[in-house]
C-alpha cells in the first residue's frame, strides 16, 4: 500500500486493519511517532473537516504540515502545470494530501511523484479517507458492520463519499437502500459494480418508506456546485429535509451520519438528539487518518 487513491483499492481485509488501528490510536494503546514526516497538503477545492483533521492527525503524532490552498497565490497562476507544481511539493515533502475537481488528477499526481499520495477527494469519484471514516463512525456505533440496514440519502449521483462509501460497504453484507430524486440516482455503472455483493439493493424515492427499519441513514446533501444547469439544482434542492418528525418511529440504535457540510437537510433541532453522530463522525476522521499516515509512512504495518 503505497498510496491511497480509491477504496477500491484496498481488500477487506486492509479495511478492517486500518478500522482496528484507528481503534488502538484513538484508545491510547499505541501512538505513532511521525515526528520525522512532513506532510504537504494541496488543495484545489475547498475543504473544512478534511483538511483539518489531516492537519490535526499528522501534528498530534508530531508531524509538520505544508499547505497550499487553491492555486491563487502560486505558480499555476504564471501558467506551471500541474505535474511540475507537485513534482516540486514533493521535493519539501514526505507525503501528499491532494483534493481536486478534476477526476483522476490524485491517480496522475501518484504516478510522477515518488512518495506516497492520499486522494482527499477527486470531483465527483472517489473519497476514500471519507469512506474509512464513516466505516469506522458505523462500526463504533453499531458494534459491527455487516448485518445492517443501511439508507443513503441526497446526491448520489455527485457525492463523491457516496460513491466510495458503497464500494467500501460491498465488502460487507448489508442491506443498501438508494433514497434520491430520479435525477440524483447512483451511477448505473456503480450498482453493476457491487450488485452482486449486497443480498438487498434498493433505489428508492421515499426516506419515510424505509426510516422506521434502518440502522445507519447517511445523509448528503444537493451539492449546488456539481450541477451543470442550475436550474436542475434548484427542482432537487430541497428533496429531503429531515426534522425531528421524521425520527418518531425509528430503530433505538438508529444513528444519522452525514460527511459534512449540511445545507438544510438535517434540521438543527436534531443535532441534540441521541440518533445524532455526524459532528463525532467528524472527528473520528483524525484517528483514521492518524493510522492511514502511519501505515504509508510506514511508521505501523498494515
Amino acid at each position: 500500500m503505497k498510496h491511497l487513491i480509491s477504496i477500491r483499492d484496498l481488500s477487506k481485509e486492509e479495511i478492517l486493519k486500518i478500522l482496528k488501528l484507528a481503534k488502538k490510536i484513538e484508545s491510547g494503546e499505541i501512538k505513532p511517532d511521525l515526528s520525522k514526516y512532513m506532510m504537504g497538503i494541496i488543495f484545489f477545492e475547498p475543504s473544512t473537516r478534511t483538511r483539518f483533521s489531516f492537519e490535526a492527525a499528522m501534528k498530534r503524532l508530531g508531524g509538520k504540515v505544508l499547505v497550499m490552498s487553491g492555486a491563487k497565490g502560486s505558480s499555476v497562476e504564471k501558467g506551471e502545470s500541474l505535474a511540475d507544481t507537485v513534482t516540486t511539493i514533493s521535493q519539501y515533502c514526505d507525503i501528499i494530501v491532494v483534493r481536486s475537481s478534476i477526476e483522476g488528477a490524485p491517480r496522475y499526481i501518484s504516478e510522477i511523484v515518488d512518495i506516497p499520495v492520499i486522494n482527499a477527494g477527486d470531483g465527483s469519484n472517489q473519497h476514500p479517507t471519507q469512506t474509512l471514516l464513516d466505516l469506522y463512525s458505523i462500526e463504533k456505533t453499531q458494534g459491527k458492520i455487516s448485518g445492517l440496514k443501511i439508507g443513503i440519502v441526497g446526491d448520489l449521483k455527485y457525492g463523491r463519499a457516496v460513491h466510495s462509501l458503497v464500494y467500501g460497504l460491498s465488502h460487507f453484507s448489508v442491506e443498501l437502500y438508494l433514497i434520491s430524486p430520479e435525477q440524483l440516482r447512483l451511477p448505473a455503472y456503480i450498482i453493476e459494480d457491487v450488485k452482486d455483493n449486497f443480498p438487498v439493493i434498493e433505489e428508492l424515492s421515499s426516506v419515510d418508506s424505509i426510516i422506521n427499519q434502518l440502522d445507519i441513514m447517511y445523509v448528503t446533501r444537493i451539492q449546488r456546485e456539481r450541477f451543470p444547469d442550475l436550474e436542475e439544482y434548484e427542482k432537487v434542492k430541497n428533496s429531503y429535509i429531515i426534522s425531528k418528525d421524521t425520527l418518531r418511529d425509528v430503530k433505538s440504535n438508529f444513528k444519522i451520519l452525514h460527511p459534512l457540510p449540511r445545507v438544510n437537510e438535517i434540521e438543527v433541532s436534531i443535532d441534540m438528539t441521541p440518533f445524532a453522530y455526524y459532528f463525532q463522525q467528524a472527528k473520528n476522521g483524525i484517528y483514521v487518518r492518524q493510522a492511514i499516515l502511519s501505515i504509508l509512512l510506514k511508521e505501523v504495518e498494515l
